[in-house]
């Protein structure tokens, strides 16, 4: 499945807003386009439960406390190899989210 339409980064003074900008940097990848990300520990999976866009905009804003109660819950988490190791072997979509330096992933319903 080739993926080219992610861009990365959020710089510049372009006059979208905040939710524009997140919106750009969302798309549908696979576990291929993921797996660099993983690699380099940029990668954080997002529990179905939240809006990926609600964690993308608390990365941007730095909201520590929000993202502190996410990580404290389990609703957001650094993946490790054995969730690797699954994504490699069992296929399927995710969406991805560049709120660099962070790639945030939640899997697609369906």
């Amino acid at each position: 499945m080739a993926h080219d339409g992610m861009k990365y980064g959020m710089l510049g003074e372009d006059g979208m807003s905040s939710e524009e900008k997140l919106d750009k940097y969302t798309g549908v990848v696979d576990w291929a386009y993921l797996k660099p990300h993983f690699d380099t520990g940029a990668l954080l999976y997002v529990d179905p439960g939240l809006s990926i866009t609600e964690v993308g905009k608390a990365l941007a804003d730095d909201t520590t406390k929000k993202i502190g109660a996410w990580l404290k819950s389990g609703d957001l988490v650094k993946p490790d190899k054995l969730h690797a190791k699954w994504w490699q072997e069992n296929p399927q979509d995710f969406t991805a989210l560049v709120v660099s330096p962070f790639v945030l992933m939640q899997p697609v319903d369906g």
